[in-house]
């Protein structure tokens, strides 16, 4: 293996973020798989359960980001591929009719249930896709019974949540007709950051408003050509693309991150639906004033000093610009598992120009880069973040992040604070 430069390829800082040369990497990565998405999916969608048809490390690997107890009654569960469905012992199709029909018998409250695929599962090649299809018959109309994939093979974990809301888009209903358009907020929202950009929005005047996913199944959105859309979240990009197929058109903006980045996400549906800039001011300020106000104590800690993204959960480029815009901190290297240009064009135009971008990983050479930057805080995931604390580096898990509520103008001061408690941690032990 040839050795890495310490310091970015000569060229790379040249030009400002929007128009960017990303340093694109193929090698060893550092993710999680798209499984873990179950476990913030699973709270917002209060009448569906998730199967995942995987391993018993499957199974572990949930149980354990979830933090769920043994005595608890989840919306997820794995069916265990043993061995004898690899050795052809048994009938896999005929195996997970079984497990289905029971698990509907003992769960009558599930009225929508996820078949997920997972690394087993695809390797033995399973076809969940006609099991769902097949399934539903069975249980139509009382269950509707949908598959996606959550393997890790090629995708990171943020891509599990996409996967699960692609495959509801077929579903979606056809948009009545109106006179105007309707506003749907694509992405997992906790039920209060859902509740408060309500307010926002009727505040404003724009709506009809739809989220997706929606918090019970039978309220699935209604979608068509007279949909606009907002996406709150950056790695939904198979989500985005199905909507458009059904003619929705999606509104450019940066993510609602902090207080900046809210802003001008709710003006850009502000401005699709004519609203005067008076009436925005007015809806917007004292939010915008709450957000500033809860930041500030973080940023007297993070102003000044240096940031490194390890990438991991496609949040990196506008958790990036919030730091540096709102926080004052200096992105050192921004990585990212995919960069998706047009999703995140708003977001890079706000960086600073010079910050290192990069897609993909090499682990090792991205290590090497990240010890010799010797950065203040480095944002990874939690396989590098226990060896990069021994190396005195302080880390913030970057999975934190997506079990958080850290959306809109009330939460910019959690946001704020969860990068500022590891540092408030190191300084403690040091002391």
């Amino acid at each position: 293996m040839s050795e890495a430069p310490a310091g970015p390829p000569a060229g790379l800082r040249a030009k400002g973020c929007g128009e960017a040369t990303v340093l694109r990497e193929r090698g060893q990565r550092e993710v999680f798989c798209g499984l873990t998405g179950i476990v913030w999916l699973h709270r917002k969608i209060q009448d569906a359960f998730f199967l995942v048809v995987g391993s018993r490390t499957c199974a572990h690997l949930i149980q354990s980001a979830a933090g769920v107890m043994i005595f608890a009654e989840p919306r997820f569960a794995t069916a265990i591929i043993d061995e004898r469905d690899l050795a052809g012992l048994a009938d896999l199709h005929e195996e997970l009719d079984r497990v289905v029909t029971r698990l509907l018998e003992r769960r009558p409250e599930i009225r929508l249930l996820f078949l997920v695929g997972s690394c087993p599962s695809e390797v033995i090649k399973l076809d969940l896709s006609r099991a769902a299809a097949r399934l539903s018959e069975s249980f139509a109309p009382r269950v509707r019974i949908l598959n996606y994939s959550g393997s890790g093979i090629e995708t990171t974990f943020t891509q599990g949540e996409d996967a699960c809301l692609a495959s509801l888009v077929p579903e979606l209903p056809a948009e009545p007709q109106r006179s105007g358009p309707s506003l749907l907020v694509v992405g997992a929202l906790a039920d209060v950051v859902e509740d408060q950009l309500r307010r926002l929005f009727g505040d404003l005047g724009v709506g009809p408003l739809h989220f997706l996913p929606p918090r019970r199944s039978p309220e699935l959105p209604p979608v068509g050509p007279q949909t606009l859309f907002l996406l709150a979240q950056p790695f939904l990009a198979d989500t985005a693309r199905a909507l458009e197929e059904r003619g929705a058109t999606r509104l450019a903006a940066p993510f609602p991150l902090g207080a900046e980045g809210t802003t001008l996400w709710l003006k850009a549906a502000a401005d699709a639906w004519g609203v005067p800039r008076t009436r925005f001011h007015a809806v917007t300020a004292p939010g915008q004033d709450r957000a500033r106000r809860a930041i500030a104590h973080s940023a007297q800690q993070l102003s000044g000093k240096s940031v490194f993204f390890f990438p991991d959960s496609q949040l990196e480029v506008p958790l990036a610009r919030f730091l540096s815009r709102e926080l004052s901190m200096e992105p050192i290297e921004v990585g990212s598992p995919y960069l998706h240009r047009e999703h995140l064009a708003e977001e890079l135009r706000l960086l600073p120009p010079g910050t290192l971008l990069s897609e993909g990983q090499d682990v090792e050479r991205q290590l090497d880069r990240c010890r010799a930057a010797r950065p203040y805080l480095t944002v990874c995931g939690l396989g590098l973040a226990n060896p990069l604390e021994a190396e005195g580096l302080a880390t913030k898990w970057s999975i934190e992040l997506l079990f958080t509520p850290i959306q809109g103008y009330d939460q910019a001061g959690d946001l704020a604070e969860l990068f500022a408690r590891p540092l408030t941690r190191r300084d403690r032990l040091v002391a």
